[in-house]
């Protein structure tokens, strides 16, 4: 049997047809259709569908894209959103940096590191220059996607905007630091680092890195305890399997 939320989907759809459409109960929609998709998400993407069809809007079009995730259908997310990023737009939403910043993050899932600049982009400047720390964030993001497309000099670029327009914000700094290490400019990445680790001291991705600038440096038992201290206190994260992998390769010292 399936569980109560997809059969008030079920239910739901064949009366958004028969009904006059009423705007007022999307909230109540988009709630119901977003706890559906842990579920049931090409049933929740279905009601969304035509939700979208009987004048859904921004919330329909944002829970397909989010079932379509759900799916591991990262790339048609990434349509969806840019999509929803359009219509925003059109309506002249403050929504829309987010959906192009949502397009764009779907996009590097799907593997797509060159539409994920173009989405980026198009964020920022919808962002406008009144929204600092949203810029901040789509730069910052941005600077994700010309890493993977191994364009390190629009990458320092991006971030170093980043940076200077939301100097608060740790994950800038340790994009930061991870770049200049990988630039072999290892001042800089101790000093980033160390910037991102006064803003967020108990984070396993400034941790690791901590280890990897350490070991860069020549310093690899400092690196070992820190990449050790990241499997041990945060198991299961991302951060954990890279550590657990550098101390298998690192020397014993």
């Amino acid at each position: 049997m399936k569980p109560a939320l997809i059969l008030l989907l079920l239910a739901a759809a064949p009366a958004l047809a028969q009904e006059t459409y009423d705007p007022s109960l999307d909230p109540k929609r988009y709630d119901g259709c977003v706890r559906a998709i842990p579920t049931d998400a090409q049933k929740a993407e279905e009601f969304a569908i035509q939700w979208q069809a009987l004048g859904g809007g921004l919330p329909a079009r944002h829970c397909q894209a989010l079932a379509q995730l759900q799916q591991g259908r990262n790339a048609a997310a990434a349509v969806t959103l840019s999509k929803a990023a359009q219509a925003a737009e059109a309506q002249k939403s403050p929504m829309a940096a987010d959906f192009w910043g949502q397009a764009g993050n779907a996009a590097l899932l799907a593997g797509d590191a060159k539409g994920a600049v173009t989405y980026f982009s198009s964020g920022i400047v919808a962002a406008g220059e009144f929204a600092p720390v949203r810029s901040a964030n789509l730069l910052i993001d941005r600077a994700r996607a010309h890493t993977e497309l191994a364009d390190l000099g629009s990458a320092r670029a991006d971030l170093d905007k980043a940076l200077a327009l939301s100097p608060a914000e740790p994950a800038g700094w340790l994009l930061s630091a991870a770049l200049a290490r990988r630039q072999n400019d290892l001042p800089r990445a101790r000093t980033d680092i160390a910037k991102a680790a006064e803003l967020s001291p108990a984070d396993a991705d400034v941790q690791f890195e901590q280890g990897a600038i350490l070991a860069a440096s020549g310093d690899i038992p400092a690196a070992r305890k820190l990449w050790g201290q990241v499997v041990t206190q945060a198991p299961g994260t991302d951060a954990a399997k890279l550590a657990a992998r550098a101390l298998n390769e690192a020397p014993a010292q």
